[in-house]
């Protein structure tokens, strides 16, 4: 194999940069001020006003100048467009809950004239039956007489979903800033924030080993792991205990999976597998209470046993792990469990 020359780039670098474009586009800042009268929106303000809503603003977007108008809709007057999927109430229920955790509706649904002279959003369905559900009486709507932005469905709901990883290293990066700027507040003030307290160990071992398979973890850490009574520095130390623990246990488990592929097992659930195996809670029941002045402990009840405990239990069970008592049929479980569990 040839040897790179000195300075020359990775293989794949160059897929990697984000480089700004050289070419600027969109308004100057001082120029995206629109009226909301202005010739570009006419008749959408009156359009509004109909609806019994109102006309807060209007601006060109900083892209290609486009002109938005900016409202407040009576929730009767906006519904989704009708061929958009189905709503999902569980979705919707959780959403609610962020929403009114946050304190604020922050996020407004984008909104075009519909067919029968009311207004449709092409990409707000959830965040308008949470709204509803939150029994809020009107909503903020960017409203764009570009009707034919009801059938960019995909084109407007392409944001990145976050993963385990995503989200893992947002909470810790947020703890780590929040453990600086509040060192005296309690980890457990911080739940709604966090949302569970297992992103902020698998956003330790994230920041250790950014390749590490964190999903393959979490359910059982959701067992086990909940947020600390104490304060964050205090918190985040022990928890650098328990994520270096935990990546103890992923080499152990990755020398298994090499193991098992050595026999022939060819699944892309292995590392599922294992992890199931030494988990030390899966036959364990989830226990009850108790709660704390906040709520129940990370929003999960009771730990089924604690992470340090558990955590022993597991790199015990990684050490003794039986290739031989593996099965094609323990395969073809998992992946069943797996593929449902995805597709919900």
């Amino acid at each position: 194999m040839a040897a790179r020359k000195k300075g020359a780039k990775k293989p794949g670098s160059a897929r990697k940069r984000l480089s700004p474009a050289k070419e600027k586009r969109g308004p100057e800042p001082a120029s995206a001020a629109l009226g909301v009268d202005a010739p570009a929106l006419a008749g959408l303000g009156a359009a509004v006003a109909a609806a019994g809503g109102a006309a807060l603003g209007a601006y060109a977007d900083p892209l290609a100048g486009h002109p938005l108008l900016l409202a407040m809709l009576p929730l009767g007057a906006l519904e989704p467009t009708p061929f958009q999927r189905d709503l999902s109430p569980t979705h919707v229920k959780r959403l609610a809950q962020k929403i009114d955790e946050a304190g604020a509706f922050l996020d407004p649904v984008i909104a075009v004239r519909g067919v029968d002279g009311g207004f449709w959003t092409p990409n707000g369905r959830h965040r308008l039956a949470a709204a509803k559900l939150l029994g809020m009486r009107a909503i903020a709507a960017l409203v764009s007489p570009d009707e034919a932005l009801a059938y960019k469905i995909l084109a407007l709901n392409t944001e990145k979903a976050h993963n385990t990883k995503d989200r893992s290293l947002e909470v810790i990066r947020m703890a780590q800033a929040l453990a600086k700027a509040q060192p005296r507040a309690l980890e457990s003030l911080f739940a709604a924030e966090f949302e569970l307290a297992a992103y902020l160990t698998l956003g330790l071992c994230y920041q250790r080993a950014p390749r590490f398979a964190g999903g393959a973890y979490l359910p059982f850490l959701r067992r086990v792991d909940r947020f600390a009574e104490r304060a964050l520095p205090v918190a985040l130390r022990e928890r650098a205990g328990f994520a270096a623990k935990l990546l103890e246990i992923d080499a152990r488990v990755k020398e298994i999976v090499a193991g098992l592929a050595a026999r022939g097992f060819k699944s892309p659930y292995l590392r599922t597998l294992v992890v199931a195996r030494i988990n030390p809670v899966r036959f364990v029941k989830q226990k009850r209470g108790p709660t704390s002045a906040r709520g129940p402990m990370s929003r999960g009840g009771a730990p089924a046993m604690p992470i340090g405990a558990a955590l022993v239990r597991m790199a015990a069970s990684a050490r003794k792990f039986d290739l031989a008592g593996v099965r094609e049929r323990d395969l073809a479980l998992v992946a069943a469990v797996a593929g449902g569990a995805e597709g919900e």
